[in-house]
């Protein structure tokens, strides 16, 4: 385990704008490509910021992603009790990572997702009806920017979508439950209704994904019910959580920056590298960690086996030796090399799907609303703390 550096700087840092780095990472960025920081418990491991150094980083086998390592980092003390459980996918090394990977490709495939537009258009412009009918106001977390992908991913999935407000706040309780408790017994709680589920659906047979699983892997042995409740788990979370944020963070960004919102609506065919350019400048996967079983040599530093390395992504995709003026917004990029879904084989299985929300969402959200604005001052709009995705908590919105 890494010794603890007196007066290395604390990792995660709450930011003080929801889309720009917290503050306190500046002599991290100009200190390039791997520092020393210190998590909530004193441990001191690598925090990496150079794009060069984290895509090689990302890509070696010998940084490891399972959480039942002794000494595998933690973002904050209420994780701690998750990594007595193996988790699926996110929390798996080859060769099982892959095995688990490859079940699920073909149902997020780039042709997938383009088979699944008509039916986020239709579930967007339904949200947006609604909006409209009681408007003229609305709290855009609640009324818009969680409903679209919680409704597209239960489609997805085959998980009844009445379900929502139980499996929603579980999420929530997972990601910032006030402690260890809490999230063991969220995890619980949301574990234990996947499996009813699954088990339900076995006996019943009926349309999504999970169907697809329990006939295919399940049924022949492949796959059993404990990981096929890990699998589904992890899909309903990231397939809502992460694309709910981006949402909410990208409407309230894109009203902050007038300039680059009236040249979009102006250019509707910006939307695609739009997108890109949010989620580059957002960056709301701020923390991917990982553990080192080998010795590893990268930036002119020795990563030695057992040592914690953490990845700021916000940091990561303002690299001035990649992305020219990168604190500005910017839909002309013409590389646009962001590391917001990650690298190498634990890059984001859902970034398809993910790309179709935001680009229907957001496009269909300003095109229909024109006179869409903020409902109260910007500084008082609550966001996320550094620890758990980024995102705002709630966007009071008018039109």
């Amino acid at each position: 385990m890494s010794e603890t550096l007196p007066g290395a700087l604390s990792f995660p840092q709450d930011r003080t704008c929801p889309y720009h780095p917290p503050a306190a990472y500046q002599p991290l960025r100009d200190a390039r490509p791997l520092t020393r920081v210190t998590l909530f418990d004193g441990r001191s491991v690598w925090m990496v910021t150079g794009h060069a150094e984290a895509r090689a980083l990302l890509a070696d086998g010998r940084l490891s992603t399972d959480r039942t390592h002794e000494g595998f980092p933690l973002p904050s003390a209420r994780f701690k009790g998750i990594t007595r459980q193996r988790t699926a996918l996110l929390g798996e090394d080859d060769p099982v990572h892959n095995t688990q990977r490859r079940m699920l490709i073909p149902s997020f495939s780039v042709k997938r997702a383009a088979a699944l537009r008509p039916r986020i258009q239709e579930t967007v412009d339904g949200l947006i009806d609604a909006m409209v009918a009681r408007g003229p106001r609305a709290e855009l977390v609640g009324a818009f920017a969680l409903p679209v992908p919680s409704m597209v991913i239960c489609a997805l999935l085959g998980v009844p979508y009445e379900d929502h407000e139980f499996f929603e706040a579980q999420s929530r309780r997972l990601l910032r439950g006030p402690g260890p408790a809490d999230v063991e017994d969220a995890r619980a709680q949301l574990q234990g209704y996947l499996r009813a589920l699954i088990l339900r659906k076995r006996a019943e047979p009926g349309e999504g994904l999970l169907d697809e699983l329990i006939a295919t892997r399940l049924e022949s042995g492949e796959t059993d019910v404990e990981e096929l409740v890990s699998l589904a788990a992890i899909l309903l979370i990231a397939g809502h959580e992460t694309t709910a944020n981006m949402i909410s963070l990208g409407t309230f960004t894109l009203l902050r920056h007038p300039e680059q919102l009236a040249e979009l609506r102006a250019d509707p065919s910006l939307l695609s590298g739009a997108v890109e350019e949010l989620m580059r400048f957002l960056s709301i996967a701020d923390a991917m960690l990982r553990l080192a079983t080998e010795e590893i040599e990268v930036g002119g530093v020795t990563i030695r086996p057992g040592d914690g390395v953490v990845f700021s992504t916000s940091v990561i995709n303002r690299d001035e030796a990649v992305f020219q003026e990168p604190d500005v917004l910017d839909w002309h990029r013409r590389s646009n090399r962001h590391l917001a879904f990650g690298f190498g084989i634990h890059q984001c299985l859902g970034q398809n799907l993910a790309r179709a929300e935001m680009e229907i969402a957001l496009g269909t959200l300003f095109d229909r609303l024109p006179g869409l604005r903020l409902a109260a001052d910007p500084d008082t709009i609550p966001f996320k703390p550094g620890d758990t995705v980024q995102g705002m908590i709630e966007l009071p919105v008018a039109w």
